[in-house]
Parts: structure tokens; C-alpha cells; sequence
């Protein structure tokens, strides 16, 4: 029988990986990403790359134009090391920034188009931290919205590049969608001191479609992109090109995708560590990838698979839920779609086991990652055993360890701790942070995660929570995600979040409170207070006395992050205020 030290070490799930499947040599993570997808448009240089809003792009078109955007770059005095961030939906403009700033040997930052102006301001000065010029690609709405008023503020910001979701449809539809008010729009004016171009108007007609030549490695930084700060400002986590394309690598083999023979549809963003990945995946193995600008409109979403087929679908699990309760969606033809990949939350089992009914039985495939992994840490078997509502097991080239995150000391099998990352995915430090550095990543390379699982005989990890949500009530620990996946399945709950509240009577413990938000199919007589009795008593028959929700409050909705899942950061907030 092994130590507990050699538990973890000896890597025993890979016994559970599918057949073949071994760890990559680490020769081949020396490349960039540049030198990766090189061979792509050689090879399908006609084939569909981007879907959008009825426009298709080809490989070829898109080559052409991400050159023109890194000469664009490059003749605006943008050198190796300067960086971009991209503020857009997922739109074919965000993918040719993208790869234009990673051929001009530039780094790429994802911006979300939620943020505030203040965020927006904090973020593009972080990153101009240092000396680094930054250029900033943005909707002309945010741009008459937000840039104008704090353009002024960011000294290091020396070209803007504008856009409009629209911008790739035929004039007429831009011109209606304008009027009717589908299109958001924005008055784009000269700025002092900065130099503002169209990207249309100006880089896709005016910049060479020759190819650039710049030198870059592995070791060279690709992508600073932005965690959340559930405490704090937001930090970057800084990613080389060896950090990421070892991740890519790993789940194209991961997934047994085939080159060139598969469609992406994904709800992901692309300024999401998640959505940028399995974007540049697809671009990677010459796939066709369907751009959704809107997540949350499952119609259109409904649209483009039953046009596109996918092969592959991306997505959180509250966006999933809502693909479940459209109509549509149950009656398309699913043959075709081979895995539906769920990432950045628990997927409650009655809802995973509701998917599966729809797109077939072992199609649903759950994953772990985070930014500062670049970001996929573990997976679900693509083709051997998958446990719904596990995260599967550590990925390829992984160590992972469960600690006890007082002591940091290994936990046995089955025993809750915070997940330890380590290997070539792990970021190569915060942007500009050290003493963050420091806290997250030990001193024998370990990535602290933050994130509470356990870890089954198996090797199969579930999340049970982040050491933040953990609620304390009278010594015993509140796992939210465990009792939430209880919760859900009263008739009566279609989405719900559980946080912490003080407990005035009793300092250093807290009281659990249940946000719900009623299934619109579930009927009853408009008592709320009655309903809430019946919860309750449903909560005490299916859990321990200090998991039931001391306080129900039943919202007609509940807020979302950008990407879509349910932001306990704000219902705390609101719970204090």
C-alpha cells in the first residue's frame, strides 16, 4: 500500500486515461503558437474557419487579414513585448486581432466588453505598466461610451482600432440593425494624443497581406489575460508560448480530435482563458468554428447547429441549463455532435443527466482548469469512463496533489482539500505582482488553486467548492456546490446559489443563504413563505442539519459573471448591504 506522499506522485489515474493515451514529450511544447498553426492555412486554405451571422471566412481570408493587422501593428511602432488587449464579443475581428498581434510578436489581453470604464481604465494601465505601448481594439460603442472618457488617463494607450459587431455583414443588414436598434453603435471622434483607426476602413484595406517574420520562442510571453479578483483588483496571469500550446496540444490529443474534420460551436468568449483556448484549438487542427457574439440568445444558438452541425459544443453549465429549457433545441438532430464540453462551474447532476437526454447518453464532458493553467488541468476520458459531476482526471504532463489548506500536508483519497497544480501549464508568474506570485505558487512549482475537490480511488476529482465560498457554521464546513446539487432537485428550483452570512449570535460562525430562481414550468398558489417551508423541509430531509439554508430569498433572476455563471461575489455584496 503506498505512502500518502506517493499517492498523488505515483500518478495512479492514468491508469484510467483512455487507451494510448500517454504524456507528451516536452520537445514538442518548444514551439509558439505562430509556428503551430503555420501549416493550417497551407492545408485548408478554402475550408470554413469562422462562422458569423450568415458570413463565412475562410482560412485563407483569415490568414490574409490577421497579416494585414500585425502589419498594421508594426508599422504603428508596436514592437515584441508591446501588447493588445481586445475588448469585443466573439466576433471574426476578435480572432484576426488575436492572431495579428501574435504573428506581430505582441501580447495578447483579453478585455471583457462588460467591464466598467474604470476596469477598463485599470486593466490597459496595468498592462502599460513598465513602459509597454498598448493598443486597445474595441466596439465604436464602447469607444463613444467609455474610451473618450478615460482615453486621457492611460498614458502608455497609443492606438485604438475600432469595430462593430456588425462589421462583417453586407451594408444593408448594418444599416437595419443599426436602425432597428440590434446593433450597438457609437460615434467614433480623433482623440488627443492617441491615434485612432477604423478596422475596416483602415486596416483590412489599407496594410499588406504579407506574411511577418518575427523571431519569438517558447519562453516568450503570448497572452496576459485577467482572473476575476474575487478578492482585489484583478491580476494577469502572464503565459508563454510554451505554456499555452502545451495545454492546446494536450486536449486536441485529449479529445481524439482528427485535423481538419470537425465544427466548434462555443458559448465561451474568447476573453475568457477557456474560450481563447479552445478557439486557438480549433484553429490549431483546422477547424470550422462557429462564432456566438451572444451566448445567452439560444435561438440563434439553436440556428447555427442545426446549419453548421458541430461536432464539438463549449459552454458553462448555466448556459447549457438554458439551452435545455429551449424547445428547439430538444428536437435537432444531435447524431453528428460528438463531445459538449462543460467547464468553470459544477454542472448539478439532474441537469447534466437532462443534457444527456437530449444530445445521447456519455456525450457530456466535464473539465477543470483556471487561467493560471493555461487553463485545462483535468478532463473527463473522451472515449473510456465518465463520472458525471467529476472534472474527470489530472491531464497530460500533470501533477496534482489535494492538501489540507491549513497545513498544506496531502489529504487522503476521498478527504476535501485545496487542489495543487503542477507542470508546463502552470502561468509563469502574476503581471507585475510578485508577492501574489509568491502565495499562489510554492517553492516546488505547485499553483495553489484556491479551488476545494476530493479525489476518488479512481482518480476522479470532484469540486466541491472555492476555499473562499467554504461557509463555516459552528465548526463544520458548508461545501455550497454539494448542497446546491442537492437543492436542485426540488420542482420547484431552476437555478440557485448558496453564500455565507455572518451569524451575529454566534461570532466567527455564519449562517447559509439560499438564492433561488423558480423553475418557470413549476406551478403553485403565489405563497412564496409557504414555498419556502416546503424547501426547507426538503433541504432537512436530504442533508445535515448545518447544510439546510437558514434564509431562503427567491429572485425572479440571478446575476451572472461575463461568462455566464452565477456571481456570488455580487449576491454577497448584496446579502451585506
Amino acid at each position: 500500500m503506498l505512502k500518502m506522499s506517493e499517492t498523488y506522485k505515483s500518478r495512479f489515474w492514468k491508469k484510467n486515461w483512455d487507451p494510448g493515451m500517454e504524456d507528451i514529450d516536452p520537445k514538442e511544447f518548444e514551439t509558439t503558437y505562430v509556428d503551430m498553426i503555420k501549416p493550417v492555412f497551407d492545408d485548408y486554405p478554402d475550408k470554413i474557419a469562422l462562422g458569423f451571422l450568415g458570413v463565412d471566412i475562410t482560412y485563407r481570408e483569415l490568414d490574409k487579414y490577421s497579416n494585414q493587422f500585425a502589419n498594421m501593428l508594426i508599422e504603428k511602432g508596436f514592437e515584441k513585448g508591446d501588447v493588445v488587449g481586445i475588448n469585443l464579443p466573439n466576433t471574426p475581428e476578435y480572432m484576426i486581432s488575436l492572431l495579428g498581434t501574435l504573428k506581430a510578436g505582441c501580447i495578447v489581453s483579453g478585455v471583457s466588453p462588460l467591464l466598467s470604464a474604470a476596469q477598463i481604465q485599470y486593466q490597459l494601465n496595468d498592462l502599460g505598466s513598465g513602459g509597454k505601448k498598448v493598443a486597445f481594439v474595441t466596439l465604436d460603442a464602447i469607444f463613444a461610451g467609455h474610451i473618450v472618457k478615460i482615453a486621457s488617463q492611460i498614458s502608455q494607450l497609443k492606438l485604438i482600432i475600432t469595430t462593430s459587431v456588425a462589421g462583417f455583414l453586407p451594408k444593408i443588414k448594418q444599416v437595419l440593425g443599426k436602425l432597428l436598434g440590434k446593433i450597438p453603435k457609437g460615434k467614433v471622434i480623433p482623440l488627443p494624443e492617441k491615434v485612432v483607426i477604423g478596422m475596416h476602413k483602415d486596416v483590412l484595406k489599407n496594410y499588406s497581406t504579407d506574411p511577418i517574420d518575427i523571431k519569438l520562442t517558447p519562453d516568450d510571453i503570448g497572452w496576459i489575460q485577467y482572473t476575476g479578483g474575487t478578492t482585489g483588483p484583478p491580476k494577469g496571469a502572464v503565459l508563454t508560448h510554451r505554456n499555452c500550446c502545451s495545454n492546446i496540444m494536450s486536449i486536441v490529443r485529449w479529445l481524439d480530435w482528427e485535423s481538419g474534420k470537425g465544427v466548434l460551436l462555443s458559448g465561451f468568449p474568447m476573453f475568457h482563458a477557456a474560450g481563447l483556448t479552445v478557439a486557438e484549438g480549433a484553429i490549431y487542427y483546422g477547424f470550422s468554428q462557429v462564432l456566438i457574439p451572444n451566448p445567452r440568445d439560444t435561438g440563434h444558438i439553436v440556428k447555427e447547429i442545426e446549419k453548421y452541425k458541430p461536432t464539438n459544443l463549449v459552454n458553462v453549465p448555466s448556459l447549457y441549463q438554458m439551452l435545455i429549457k429551449d424547445p428547439g433545441f430538444k428536437e435537432l438532430d444531435h447524431s453528428a455532435l460528438g463531445t459538449c464540453v462543460s467547464a468553470a462551474a459544477p454542472f448539478p447532476a439532474v441537469s447534466a443527466e437532462e443534457l444527456e437526454k437530449v444530445i445521447g447518453k456519455g456525450k457530456l464532458l466535464e473539465l477543470y482548469g483556471m487561467t493560471e493553467t493555461s487553463p485545462v488541468s483535468t478532463m473527463n476520458p473522451s472515449k473510456g469512463k465518465k463520472k458525471l459531476g467529476t472534472v474527470g482526471l489530472p491531464f497530460l504532463n500533470v501533477d496534482l496533489k489535494i492538501v489540507d489548506p491549513a497545513t498544506g500536508e496531502e489529504v487522503p483519497l476521498g478527504e476535501p482539500g485545496e487542489i495543487c497544480v503542477k507542470g508546463v501549464l502552470v502561468m509563469k508568474e502574476y503581471y507585475n505582482k510578485p508577492e501574489e506570485t509568491k502565495k499562489a505558487i510554492d517553492k516546488d512549482g505547485y499553483m495553489h488553486t484556491g479551488d476545494v475537490g476530493l479525489m476518488d480511488s479512481d482518480g476522479y476529482i470532484r469540486i466541491v467548492d472555492r476555499t473562499k465560498d467554504m461557509i463555516i457554521v459552528g465548526g463544520y464546513k458548508v461545501f455550497s456546490s454539494k448542497v446546491e446539487s442537492v437543492l436542485v432537485k426540488h420542482p420547484a428550483i431552476n437555478v440557485l446559489a448558496l453564500i455565507g452570512m455572518p451569524n451575529l449570535e454566534r461570532p466567527g460562525s455564519e449562517i447559509v443563504k439560499a438564492f433561488i430562481q423558480l423553475n418557470p414550468n413549476y406551478s403553485y398558489d403565489g405563497n412564496e413563505e409557504k414555498l419556502k417551508e416546503e424547501i426547507t423541509a426538503f433541504a432537512k430531509e436530504k442533508l445535515s442539519p448545518y447544510e439546510v439554508p437558514k434564509v431562503i430569498e427567491i429572485s425572479k433572476e440571478l446575476p451572472l459573471t461575463v461568462i455566464g455563471k452565477v456571481d456570488k461575489k455580487r449576491l454577497r455584496k448584496e446579502a451585506k448591504e
